[in-house]
């Protein structure tokens, strides 16, 4: 079997946003439900060749579904020394790349079967994708009919972190953690102000998530943002969304970025097995 990709545009608001879509050559078209996939870094860094895009995009097709990445503007620039009471940032800056995932998932949906998408994404993307579906459920649109979320942020500011996974984080692990001031810079960074930090569209977390798709989330076991992963889904659970979560043992944050490794592994294994028939 031989999946094949290749690279397209959708036109946006803010301009063309590129895209690339895979295939399995053997596959007939047309006859699943296609996934929309969102690259994590920070909101600031990665694309298409991305492994996080790339490797998780093609693993997916080859079980036979079509999969749609998104090159979403980034944000910039990059500002990592500003205090966060500062009103705004220009530049790049939300809504543009809520916009840019928005506008693809209305061409995706709009040549899908039934006009149904799957969508989801890792860490930055899946914030994004989180807060897309939120934004069309609150609108009411049924194209989003799953979310595949791994090890997203969906906090304005990281929440408290458990004592248990505190006790993951120790030692050598402590080092490549994301720190509280470091999560606050890089959202602030995304959102552009203070005051957008708290829209739902930039930030779901902490607000009305009725209405959301069946979700499958991955955590990563030795990442500090599964603060923010283990509060969404209890937020999930708690506004009645159909949930499935896991944490990915012995991970870092990112494991999708290495693909290769038993992280990589196991956790496109969970994917493709939830997507199952869906």
């Amino acid at each position: 079997m031989t999946v094949s990709f290749h690279a397209g545009a959708v036109p946006g608001r803010h301009g063309a946003v590129p895209i690339r879509t895979y295939t399995l050559d053997e596959s007939p078209r047309g006859t699943r439900t296609p996934l929309v996939w969102l690259h994590g870094g920070a909101f600031a860094y990665g694309g298409l060749d991305q492994p996080e895009s790339h490797a998780p995009a093609m693993s997916a097709a080859a079980t036979g579904r079509t999969i749609v990445t998104v090159d979403y503007r980034l944000v910039g620039p990059w500002n990592p020394f500003f205090d966060v009471k500062d009103s705004s940032l220009t530049g790049i800056r939300f809504p543009i790349p809520f916009d840019d995932v928005l506008d693809v998932i209305t061409a995706v949906a709009g040549e899908a079967p039934r006009g149904h998408i799957l969508l989801g994404g890792a860490s930055a993307g899946a914030c994004l994708a989180a807060a897309a579906a939120r934004d069309l459920a609150q609108r009411r649109s049924a194209s989003v009919r799953g979310l595949v979320l791994a090890y997203g942020t969906f906090h304005a500011q990281l929440p408290a972190i458990p004592a248990e996974l505190r006790s993951r984080m120790r030692g050598r692990h402590w080092f490549s953690q994301f720190r509280p001031a470091t999560v606050r810079r890089m959202n602030h960074n995304y959102a552009g102000s203070v005051a957008a930090m708290q829209d739902p569209r930039a930030f779901p977390g902490g607000h009305d998530l009725t209405g959301l798709p069946d979700t499958l989330m991955l955590d990563a076991d030795r990442d500090s943002l599964r603060a923010s992963g283990g509060a969404f889904a209890e937020e999930l659970r708690r506004a009645g969304v159909p949930l499935r979560y896991e944490v990915v043992p012995e991970t870092p944050h990112g494991f999708l970025n290495r693909p290769g490794t038993p992280g990589y592994d196991a956790g496109v294994r969970i994917m493709t097995d939830w997507l199952g028939g869906r």
